[in-house]
């Protein structure tokens, strides 16, 4: 994954030889580094525990609200999305902007789940439980396949992601918009039937496959030597795809139910 971070230039340039052109490259991206290490300490893995574990805590109190009073739920998706692209496009992390922004999903995500837990008490009590629990079981299992290097992130990788992504977010955006117009089976193109069932099946796997994409993130700052206030953005970039796969899971498991 591309990364702006002279340390990482470095690497790729040693990964292609040296000739007299690089090797300047080289001294000046490791010059660049000295001078950043020099600024502070760097980031480690269990700085990018600890601040993901405190966002998703802020998470979870966030969660609580919108579960008591749903009709927060738009409120928070509103103040959830301006938040997110405020703090994928800052270009220095804001610790206070990336707790806001997990306070705001979590109302989000409460008032969410309160409201699908509401309209399938009956066919299907324990939805949002097994969300939450297909959710983790993912995390875990998608670490895994990282850690172990049964998936590997490398070129390949990279280029089938994105081509599925692209696709995925420009069907999802037909989907929105028709969905304001009537067309498809509830849910615009997405429905709930068959197709609409592919759909979030995919969801849920691009939603999984990210996961992997964040880790080697993760590794790769790690090892360039990231400052370590950068841990929160690590920490935000995890919040968003498991926000993203919890809600495509409560959905696949909505229409698994079979109430349209």
């Amino acid at each position: 994954m591309a990364s702006r971070n002279p340390v990482l230039i470095r690497a790729t340039g040693e990964s292609l030889g040296t000739n007299p052109a690089t090797e300047q490259n080289l001294n000046l991206g490791q010059a660049k580094s000295d001078h950043s290490a020099a600024a502070g300490a760097r980031m480690t893995m269990d700085d990018v525990i600890l601040k993901t574990g405190t966002l998703f805590a802020v998470l979870l109190v966030g969660a609580y609200v919108g579960w008591s009073l749903p009709g927060l739920t738009f409120v928070g998706l509103i103040v959830g999305l301006v938040l997110a692209f405020v703090n994928i496009f800052k270009k220095s992390v804001s610790p206070g902007l990336v707790l806001a922004y997990g306070v705001a999903e979590g109302v989000f995500l409460g008032g969410l789940s309160q409201i699908f837990s509401s309209i399938y008490a009956e066919i299907a009590p324990n939805l949002v439980s097994q969300a939450v629990m297909g959710t983790l079981i993912a995390f875990g299992t998608m670490l895994f396949l990282y850690k172990s290097g049964i998936i590997k992130v490398d070129g390949r990788f990279k280029k089938v992601f994105m081509v599925a992504m692209v696709s995925y977010l420009v069907i999802a955006v037909a989907s929105m918009i028709s969905s304001f117009v009537g067309v498809g089976d509830g849910w615009g193109f997405y429905g709930v039937g068959g197709l609409g069932m592919l759909l979030c099946v995919a969801g849920v796997a691009l939603a999984s496959f990210s996961l992997v994409m964040d880790f080697e993130m993760i590794t790769q700052s790690i090892a360039a030597g990231a400052p370590e206030k950068e841990a929160w953005r690590m920490a935000f970039g995890l919040t968003i795809t498991l926000v993203w796969l919890y809600t495509e899971l409560l959905r696949l498991l909505a229409i698994f139910s079979g109430d349209e």
